[in-house]
Order: structure tokens, then C-alpha cells, then sequence
């Protein structure tokens, strides 16, 4: 197996990942550790903090880490 083949299985893994966090993740309703609440209207990746989510209603992009609770 070549170096590229095994970073472009990699890179779809993340994407795939991406996809699925997105997939669950996007709707759904958050309150967030510094007190902001809303609907998850976005889900980036972010090289310096990972999986960042926007809410709608508020600017900015949070850390998934910050989330401190999400509806079930």
C-alpha cells in the first residue's frame, strides 16, 4: 500500500466521520457550558480544536468539548 493510498483512506475516514457527526448532531438542541442555548446549525472541523459546532441565533463556532448538554 502506497503512503497516498493510506492518507486517502484516512482522509475519507475523517470525512466520513464528518458526515455521520453532522448527519447526528445538526437540529439538535444544546446548552453549552458558557451558558449560550439554541438548535446546532453547523458542524466544522477545525485543525486546532477538532469537531466545532455553530448555533443558530449566535455567532461564533464552539468546541464540541464545551457542550454541556444536548436534547435526547
Amino acid at each position: 500500500m502506497s503512503a497516498s493510498s493510506n492518507g486517502d483512506k484516512r482522509a475519507m475516514n475523517i470525512l466520513r466521520e464528518l458526515d455521520a457527526a453532522e448527519q447526528e448532531l445538526v437540529g439538535r438542541t444544546v446548552v453549552l457550558t458558557g451558558g449560550k442555548a439554541g438548535t446546532i446549525d453547523d458542524v466544522f472541523l477545525d485543525d486546532e480544536h477538532g469537531l466545532r459546532i455553530s448555533i443558530r441565533g449566535h455567532e461564533g463556532r464552539w468546541p464540541i468539548s464545551t457542550v454541556n448538554h444536548i436534547e435526547s
